[in-house]
């Protein structure tokens, strides 16, 4: 399994059941979230998809775009699915977060589901709560990490 990928688009909203919007960076703030998006605070602080499982539905003849599935960062790269509960994931230098929770229950049908037959979000995204904050952009890398030790790859 690849232990690394990258963060390919960053999406907010300010009303929970709404699509999210990519922003050009956000602040990530510890046991809360990103700042100005209608999740932060809750269980499901931060939301994770792979860019792999957007193709899957644009293959499908959807057009859909970054945070259609009201994610918080696309992720490419990385096989989101198969982390299990608990594995922490380092965007950055500072940013820590631990998955809490994979897929979700959908209450009703969405307009990708009604579109394409299918979405991802339910069986494909995952949840996590903020460890340690900073500031989250396109490009960040974004890499497991099964260890509380400090430092850097670099360092």
């Amino acid at each position: 399994m690849e232990k690394k990928g990258k963060i390919v688009a960053v999406c907010l909203s300010q009303l929970t059941g709404e699509q999210k919007k990519p922003v050009p960076r956000a602040e990530v703030r510890v046991d809360y979230g990103l700042v100005g998006d209608a999740h932060a605070g809750t269980d499901r602080q931060v939301s994770l998809l792979a860019q792999e499982s957007i193709d899957k539905v644009r293959a499908k003849g959807v057009q859909i775009g970054p945070g259609d599935f009201a994610e918080n960062l696309v992720v490419s790269g990385l096989d989101l699915v198969s982390l299990p509960i608990g594995t922490k994931l380092q965007i950055g230098d500072q940013i820590r977060l631990e998955v809490t929770q994979i897929g979700k229950e959908c209450h009703s049908p969405c307009a990708i589901y009604r579109q394409a037959g299918m979405c991802v979000m339910p069986t494909e995204g995952i949840f996590a709560r903020v460890l340690a904050g900073g500031w989250v952009k396109a490009g960040d890398m974004i890499q497991v990490g099964d260890s509380d030790e400090g430092g850097h790859p670099d360092s």
